[in-house]
């Protein structure tokens, strides 16, 4: 059993994003969900799209300082992406994501996993 992700609230972090500014500095890295770009938007988890491993955040926070890039993908506030999922239930032929799935922050810079839970989370999936 564990917590879906979906567009209504959460998030993911990733620590320690490294950036320059001009030398390097760790930055907390977070990716927010309702700012993601759901790909199923006629299956619904709380009232709101859920997340698949096709599902991408376009904008990540929290290392606008670092305005030099990060160290390994040379630019800032980049794109989240899912690399684990619940190969149980597929949303739209793609793995759903869940509470703890890993993922790739700020392009690649830094790996995180979705660890702020939404609002409502009275909804389970039953699956490993």
């Amino acid at each position: 059993m564990c917590l879906g992700t979906h567009q209504w609230a959460g998030g993911s972090v990733g620590f320690p994003d490294v950036c320059r500014m001009p030398f390097p500095f760790p930055f907390l890295n977070l990716a927010i969900r309702p700012m993601s770009i759901p790909v199923c938007w006629n299956m619904f988890l709380m009232g709101a799209p859920m997340h698949n491993m096709a599902t991408l955040t376009p904008i990540t926070l929290g290392d606008q300082p670092g305005t030099l890039g990060g160290m390994i993908s040379q630019v800032f506030m980049q794109v989240m992406r899912h690399i684990t999922g619940m190969f149980t239930l597929l949303l739209k032929g793609t793995p759903a994501t869940r509470l703890g799935s890993l993922t790739t922050q700020n392009r690649m810079n830094i790996l995180g996993f979705e660890c702020i839970p939404g609002m409502h989370f009275k909804m389970f999936y039953f699956g490993f």
